[in-house]
């Protein structure tokens, strides 16, 4: 049992059930899995037991639960109704069905019974889940509405690259639910409403972004490696890669299909030995001679050691690898001023 209700929910569900006739009652034990093993029952499963259709089955559930509202003992439990209604609004009077359930309880026999009681309180309302928004229940109409405006909006504002950190997430949602009542403003329960939405979400590493995209969808080992790298901030060794790899999101990761799928991935760009950084950086793509040739064609002649700070900027190695690369006469060549050109410019 959870500390967050004082009363016992299977003892609740009991006395409310006592009123209907036995068929209805073991229509609802079925749908809500009330029975052993939790398992809840489809209308259609329910209806070859009895040999119904489930569109009677489903007459005998709405009697019921009608049944259940107009009895006496569904008005002794009224406290019961009030207490839940209280959690619901102390959560930010709308929350994802799965949350809500795990907050009252731990278990999923007690969870069951839970969803009944909520689904007899006419105060709840439950929302199913649809293309943007997963199976929520409410108790405030206006708010939920409010709520589900503003992540629709913070979605369309998100572009497929984006990640962002919790706070900022946090920050821009609240820039579009600005009318919410502000009682409801507290960092916890805005995690809780980002929750509702099916289109956003949040990755192994706690930052935010459009669900399908590939930096919170994690499918493989590149996207894996971009947001390992990304998290680290500057260039990082592609064995620390495939440790943090299995560190963070408990994937096995091989040193050299580590290194393999970086070099494969434009999002990667080699910058030393074994060190690699995100292009998004703004690092240059290419070998060492590569990047000589992009600085020469950038900056005009420059002499030799403007040229070794400017690839310094960019990769990771030693200055006589750029010595080296500058002797090449088949590419750069030096002018009557020691300054170097792109041969053929």
């Amino acid at each position: 049992m959870s500390e967050t209700i004082k009363f016992k929910p299977k003892q609740v569900t009991k006395r409310l059930l006592s009123v209907l006739p036995k068929r209805a009652e073991e229509v609802i034990a079925s749908r809500y899995g009330l029975g052993k093993g939790g398992k809840r029952m489809t209308l259609e499963a329910i209806g070859q037991r009895y040999g119904i259709t489930r569109e009677r089955v489903r007459q005998i559930e709405n009697y019921a639960i009608s049944h259940v509202r107009k009895s006496e003992a569904y008005t002794k439990e009224k406290a019961v109704f009030t207490e839940l209604e209280e959690v619901l609004h102390s959560l930010g009077g709308v929350v994802v069905e799965e949350h809500l359930l795990s907050h009252l309880a731990k278990d999923k026999d007690t969870q069951n019974h839970l969803n009944l009681i909520l689904a007899l309180g006419d105060q709840f309302k439950r929302k199913k889940e649809d293309e943007d928004f997963k199976h929520r229940w409410h108790v405030n109409e206006e708010v939920t509405n409010q709520v589900e405006e503003s992540l629709k909006k913070l979605y369309k504002n998100l572009s497929t690259n984006d990640i962002l950190a919790e706070s900022e997430m946090i920050s821009s949602f609240l820039e579009h639910c600005k009318d919410v009542s502000e009682k409801y403003k507290n960092e916890e329960i805005i995690k809780r409403w980002l929750h509702l939405s099916k289109k956003i979400a949040k990755n192994a590493l706690g930052e935010w972004g459009i669900s399908d995209s590939p930096n919170i969808r994690t499918k493989g080992m590149r996207d894996y490696a971009f947001l390992v790298i990304r998290k680290h901030g500057s260039p990082i060794h592609f064995t620390q890669v495939a440790k943090n790899i299995q560190k963070f999101f408990n994937k096995k990761a091989h040193v050299a299909t580590t290194h393999n799928e970086l070099i494969k991935d434009p999002r990667f760009v080699l910058v030393g030995r074994g060190l690699y950084a995100l292009a998004e950086w703004g690092y240059m793509s290419g070998v060492v001679r590569d990047v000589i040739k992009k600085i020469l064609e950038k900056n005009g002649p420059i002499t030799k050691n403007e040229i070794i700070e400017k690839v310094l900027k960019e990769r990771y190695v030693k200055e006589n690898t750029i010595l080296v690369n500058l002797q090449n006469h088949k590419y750069f060549k030096k002018d009557s001023t020691g300054k170097y050109t792109v041969v053929g410019q």
